[in-house]
């Protein structure tokens, strides 16, 4: 009987060193997996925050004809995009790409997304200026546009500043950046994609952003 309870003991001893083993090995895969992950992720440009920001309370005009709260952007995904119409190679190039994105994303993902540009220039910017514009490239585009003193708060809040046009020369330009930020269905920032856009890599990475 003690050499049964000694060969059961080394048994079970067997075993659970066979499940430290085969936990830990499931344990590093899992954890390298993760880590590849994270770097694909960062690799299509896309940079998710440590920590989520809130959005400032602003009401912004919108092309679907009311007006929004920046911290309703809840229930859904949002990518926004701070451009003009006027512009000449930026927003036609970046919205041009964006549509291209939501045609290779998977339904399921891109059901969950809404792209949004806030004008920069909203002294030429009316909503029905943003619409027509943005429904050459997709009708599903939501343009915003307002004062330019809370857009210029927004855009800061986003960290994607902009510098607003000189209105009194008749052909001004805006400088501002390429790069969208991603609000996520509570209403925060949760990252944002930096410019220029690599579309392939995005379509194959925000699907593990956009859960």
């Amino acid at each position: 009987m003690p050499y049964l309870s000694k060969g059961r003991t080394l048994i079970l001893s067997i075993i659970g060193i066979l499940l430290a083993v085969v936990i830990g090995v499931l344990a590093g895969s899992y954890l390298t997996d993760t880590k590849d992950q994270s770097q694909a992720i960062r690799d299509a440009g896309i940079i998710i925050l440590p920590k989520s920001r809130e959005l400032p309370a602003l009401q912004l005009a919108s092309t679907t004809g009311q007006h929004i709260n920046t911290q309703a952007l809840t229930d859904t995904w949002s990518l926004i995009f701070f451009g003009y119409t006027f512009c000449p190679d930026i927003c036609p190039t970046t919205l041009a790409e964006l549509r291209q994105l939501k045609k290779l994303l998977p339904e399921e993902v891109k059901s969950k997304l809404q792209v949004l540009m806030v004008s920069v220039d909203p002294n030429r910017d009316s909503t029905e200026q943003l619409q027509l514009y943005l429904h050459y490239f997709d009708p599903e585009f939501i343009g915003l546009t307002g004062e330019l003193s809370d857009i210029q708060i927004f855009s800061n809040a986003l960290s994607i500043p902009f510098i607003p046009g000189d209105t009194s020369k008749p052909r001004y330009t805006v400088d501002h950046s390429g790069n969208l930020a991603i609000i996520s269905p509570d209403g925060r920032q949760h990252g944002f994609i930096r410019a220029p856009l690599d579309i392939e890599k995005l379509a194959a990475q925000l699907p593990h952003v956009i859960r």
